[in-house]
């Protein structure tokens, strides 16, 4: 710690900061027996915040919160202030000591640790070996307001990402088998559909190209490309960056398999379950490269299919379904050119009908993208705050202005 930090606060070995607890045995619920619905929820140490529901009355904890839980193997923090039911596998229920400590400064300065990883082994031992920050109570709590001020603002954007999801989901499948206007619907060999729209097959408007198979040696964490996977695929159908998980290719480039910008490519290998045959627009000319794993959209008929509406159709949980009867592979599913090209889809008749469908869910996957960019932000503040708060290097009464506005934005 710096000199700063040394005079202003003190600090506590984990192992003191805390004060033994109530909660039993009798609280805990195996996970054999937790449901999907319930009286309670059942907090574990899963990444889910909630793991399930119990309605056995018994096991509640009600008394002495909030708590603290940490996953013994997952190294997962919760901080709970509701009545729940424990989840019996790794998990340990930690009780600040109220006298010393505000109980969500607490969660935060043991969040702030980062404890490593032992893989499946217990970290509880690391984490009580470990110290954490001591300010006086009032700071405690206004480093805690702020922290909580982004961490809602991140839940709201979270809210956001979910809800409208799932309206694109229930568009989706209202578009699909009652079209624009909600029109007589047909049953058909691949169910109902709107009236006027055709059985077509998949391909019957455009080519699938194979990519390139690119040596696996020249793979590294920097370079002029990047190799597109389908694991560049979002579970809604779409464009995401990996991260740090981004692999670049530093070796000799053919030129062909260079994509360019809304270059439309489609999952020939599930790399992510349940996405085999899903879409993306190539974001960006030039940088991205086309590999084995991926289809290429060739050769389209323009004046019958719509490139836009052929993406969603591609993200359609219909057609991934079909293209899962296609693949074969026992670690890895992957379909051919040839079989995707044959799944039977339905088509308005329109060129007009299939674009204004293709911007309605359009416009769902930029309120997401739009959600998901504020949510990236707001977490990318949590961290830099975090550390900032926890190390004194910046005082609460230099920011707390500021993080009131972030937050209400």
């Amino acid at each position: 710690m710096t000199a700063r930090e040394m005079n202003d606060w003190k600090t506590c070995p984990v192992a003191n900061s805390f004060v033994k607890n109530k909660v039993g045995r009798r609280n805990q619920i195996p996970a054999k027996d937790i449901a999907p619905v319930g009286r309670f929820p059942v907090v574990d140490q899963g990444q889910q915040f909630v793991s399930g529901y119990c309605d056995d009355a018994d096991r509640v904890i009600d008394f002495d919160l909030p708590l603290i839980i940490f996953g013994d193997h997952t190294r997962c923090l919760k901080y709970v202030d509701f009545p729940f039911i424990l989840g019996a596998d790794g998990t340990k229920v930690i009780l600040p000591d109220k006298k010393i400590y505000d109980p969500k400064f607490y969660y935060y300065a043991l969040v702030a640790l980062e404890l490593p990883s032992r893989g499946y082994n217990r970290h509880f031992k690391s984490l009580v070996e470990r110290s954490i920050p001591l300010p006086p109570l009032p700071e405690q709590k206004k480093i805690a307001h702020i922290l909580s001020t982004v961490q809602r603002a991140i839940e709201e954007q979270e809210r956001i990402i979910q809800t409208t999801t799932e309206l694109k989901k229930a568009l989706m499948q209202k578009l699909f088998t009652n079209g624009l206007c909600n029109e007589p619907q047909k049953q058909t060999e691949i169910g109902l559909i709107p009236d006027r729209w055709e059985i077509v097959e998949l391909g019957a408007y455009f080519q699938i190209k194979h990519g390139f198979a690119f040596d696996g040696k020249f793979f590294g964490s920097s370079g002029d490309f990047i190799l597109m996977t389908p694991g560049n695929f979002h579970e809604e159908g779409g464009f995401r960056h990996r991260g740090d998980r981004t692999k670049y290719y530093t070796g000799e480039v053919p030129k062909e398999y260079i994509l360019s910008k809304d270059d439309l490519v489609i999952a020939m290998t599930e790399q992510t379950s349940g996405l085999l045959g899903s879409a993306a627009f190539v974001p960006e000319s030039g940088l991205y490269l086309h590999n084995q794993r991926l289809g290429l959209i060739t050769d389209l008929d323009a004046g019958h299919l719509s490139k836009r509406f052929l993406f969603a159709v591609f993200n359609h949980p219909h057609l991934r379904e079909e293209v899962a009867k296609t693949s074969t592979g026992s670690k890895v599913k992957h379909t051919s050119p040839t079989k995707l090209r044959a799944v039977k889809v339905a088509l308005p008749p329109t060129l007009k009908e299939q674009e204004e469908i293709a911007e309605a869910l359009a416009t769902t996957d930029r309120k997401v993208a739009t959600a998901e960019a504020k949510k990236n932000q707001f977490q990318d503040l949590f961290r830099t705050l975090l550390h900032e708060l926890m190390t004194a290097k910046t005082r609460v009464h230099e920011i707390e202005f500021s993080t009131q506005h972030q937050g209400a934005a």
